[in-house]
């Protein structure tokens, strides 16, 4: 039996909810997982605050979580989940068709 004070090493399965999630939900996830304020978020996201709003409701009841704290650090545990298909070419991640510059450039 483990204490209530242990920590589990092994991988645990993604949470459900995440399988739910639209792919607008997991990019505000994901940078919600890098905490920044739903100002910063929607100015991020080019929509206004009342969209991230209504994003975060939703996310927070996909993932079953009571708080955006709650839900960023879904988003921060499974990253890789979130984005399975990136790979990392060197100079650019690319998804799909399209490219998106890494912080190394």
């Amino acid at each position: 039996m483990r204490s209530q004070g242990s920590v589990n090493t092994a991988r645990e399965a993604p949470p459900v909810g995440l399988a739910l999630l639209s792919e607008r939900e997991r990019q505000v996830l994901l940078l919600l997982a890098d905490g920044p304020t739903n100002r910063r978020l929607a100015s991020q996201l080019g929509v206004a605050e009342r969209t991230v709003r209504a994003h975060l409701t939703n996310i927070c009841r996909k993932l079953n979580v009571e708080s955006r704290v709650q839900a960023a650090l879904v988003g921060d545990r499974n990253r890789r989940e979130l984005l399975p298909d990136v790979v990392d070419t060197g100079r650019v991640a690319v998804r799909g068709n399209r490219r998106c510059p890494t912080a190394r450039e």
